[in-house]
């Protein structure tokens, strides 16, 4: 019996973010720590087997409430089903032949919940992936992401742009141009211009994330939309402050000017403060890294934060200013092997 196992893992958008689904640039690294894995064998019909996130029994009501609050209502089941469906329209609609054997396909993934690490796309990127292996058919890289993205922008009406999905699919370091003169139409899909920057011009990076519950993307990305659909001056001109910060960052890789790139990564954070509502709980999580020389921004749509450090000393400080707001800290494995 065939079985395929694929993994995606976690990111971080280290600089730019959140300009991607608004014609910016940024640049992301991936997570290596953490991981969405998909298994897919064969079977005589396709069955999406259930894991433990998306159980339907519990032992009482708070135990309900709790699991929700962590995976919400649906776990990551309907990423399965929607990234399985958009594979299928995808390649119908290339004339893409698949072999009539059917699967059954599980997922599992340790991901922190719902701290910006993206662990929803990592479940649709690693399906994709199993897919793709199982069916063997071609899929041009450049395209992947935005294929993933559509399973949650089309399939399920979810508010994403595409570094996730570039940063999980390329994997290391990716500098990404989403500039609406940059974009390109391939297989019928949105691309982006995607370049790999070498992971040894990083400084020493952190990443440290809430193990509380976080926030769900879409509580902050929603309503930053609707306003930049409005034309919003104060978004709009953040947006291409983000931009703008990413080809300094860019920049100030290439050159090795590590205390440039520290400055850039504040500037961040701030850019972003100014039209987004930080939460008191995410505010300490910056002002703890900053208050012991780190720089810091958040990875994603908030409970997790990423920054340079310059030493060992600055780490064992970093550890012991978070850990009281109950924050992990761990170094981001970029580089496999």
């Amino acid at each position: 019996m065939e079985i395929v196992r694929r993994r995606a893992y976690a990111r971080a958008g280290f600089v730019g973010n959140p300009s991607d689904g608004y014609h910016g640039r940024t640049i992301s690294l991936i997570v290596r720590n953490f991981f969405a894995e998909v298994t897919l064998y064969e079977w005589p019909k396709v069955e999406i087997v259930w894991t433990h996130e998306d159980q339907s029994s519990f032992g009482s009501i708070q135990e309900l409430h709790d699991d929700v609050e962590l995976h919400g209502y649906y776990g990551g089941v309907r990423l399965v089903k929607a990234t399985i469906k958009r594979f299928y329209e995808y390649c119908t609609a290339k004339q893409l032949p698949l072999h009539g054997r059917n699967f059954a396909i599980r997922y599992a993934s340790n991901v922190p919940r719902a701290v910006g690490l993206a662990g929803s796309s990592a479940i649709i990127v690693a399906t994709l992936r199993a897919l793709i292996d199982f069916y063997g058919v071609d899929i041009p890289l450049q395209v992947q992401p935005s294929l993933a993205l559509s399973v949650e922008t089309q399939e399920l009406g979810i508010a994403a742009g595409l570094q996730d999905r570039v940063i999980q699919i390329y994997e290391g370091l990716v500098f990404m141009d989403f500039c609406k003169d940059r974009m390109q139409q391939i297989d019928g899909m949105e691309c982006g211009q995607y370049e790999r920057l070498d992971p040894t011009l990083l400084p020493p990076v952190y990443i440290a994330y809430s193990t509380l519950v976080g926030e769900p993307t879409y509580v902050v990305h929603n309503p930053l939309r609707a306003r930049y659909q409005r034309g919003d001056r104060d978004v709009v001109h953040a947006m291409e402050q983000f931009a703008q910060i990413t080809d300094k960052a860019r920049e100030a890789l290439l050159s090795g000017d590590h205390d440039w790139l520290h400055a850039l990564i504040d500037r961040n954070f701030d850019t972003r403060a100014s039209i987004c509502a930080i939460s008191p709980g995410h505010r300490a999580m910056i002002d703890a890294a900053r208050s012991v020389g780190a720089s810091a921004k958040f990875a994603g749509s908030g409970g997790a934060i990423v920054g340079t450090y310059f030493d060992e000393d600055m780490f064992r400080e970093l550890k012991r200013v978070l850990a009281p707001i109950h924050c992990q800290v761990i170094r981001p494995l970029i580089v496999g092997g």
